[in-house]
């Protein structure tokens, strides 16, 4: 029986490796996939999946006015699919999750979601959200925090290496603006980013 997966992890963790690394497994088995990420992700160009290893592959794009089961019924009209797979799902939206589980549930293909759990604040992400809330499995995979510990959060830093405290939830970046954390040091800095930021607040008036 078809299932909706969910990949989650801290930045850095190999997310888009292990996407791409399954998307390979099945087209060498000679199966039919289908690849989506998010249409304003464009750190390796819009409509391309990348990795830190250099791997990439031409992807959709979803946007809040994509819907994701209507596009995956057009495309079986063209070919047979046998998986479909998520880029970046943490910014799925709630309906959008509602609409793989129907690709599963109706369509009997399984889906495969990659993203982060949390934001830079440990606020989950509403594609997150919702993913954890249906998805069939669970799975994490790992990062590792400076200590050595297993790092499960995503500091968001400014050019000068501070922690960043406030903001939108969704700024796009790589190793330039976040760091995977275990618990304990992410609300460490961000503690003292907090404070750093009030001080230089105090410092303006």
């Amino acid at each position: 029986m078809a299932k909706l997966y969910f990949y989650y992890a801290a930045m850095n963790a190999g997310k888009s490796t292990t996407l791409l690394q399954a998307d390979f497994n099945y087209r060498e088995r000679g199966m039919e996939t289908m690849l989506w990420t998010a249409a304003h992700d464009d750190r390796a160009g819009t409509g391309t999946i990348g990795s830190r290893i250099a791997l990439s592959a031409p992807a959709h794009t979803y946007d809040d006015n994509c819907n994701l089961f209507d596009s995956v019924v057009q495309e079986l009209i063209k070919r047979k699919l046998d998986c479909i797979l998520v880029d970046e799902a943490q910014f799925l939206t709630e309906a959008h999750v509602l609409e793989l589980a129907r690709v599963t549930d109706e369509l009997g293909i399984p889906v495969l979601c990659y993203g982060l759990r949390t934001d830079f604040q440990g606020k989950l992400f509403p594609g997150s959200a919702a993913l954890l809330a249906i998805a069939d499995s669970l799975i994490e995979l790992k990062a590792v925090c400076e200590c050595g510990r297993k790092a499960t959060m995503n500091l968001r830093v400014d050019s000068e290496g501070h922690a960043v405290a406030a903001g939108e939830q969704t700024e796009i970046g790589g190793n330039d603006r976040y760091i995977a954390l275990c618990r304990k040091h992410f609300f460490k800095r961000l503690t003292e980013g907090r404070a750093r930021q009030l001080s230089l607040g105090l410092a303006r008036r």
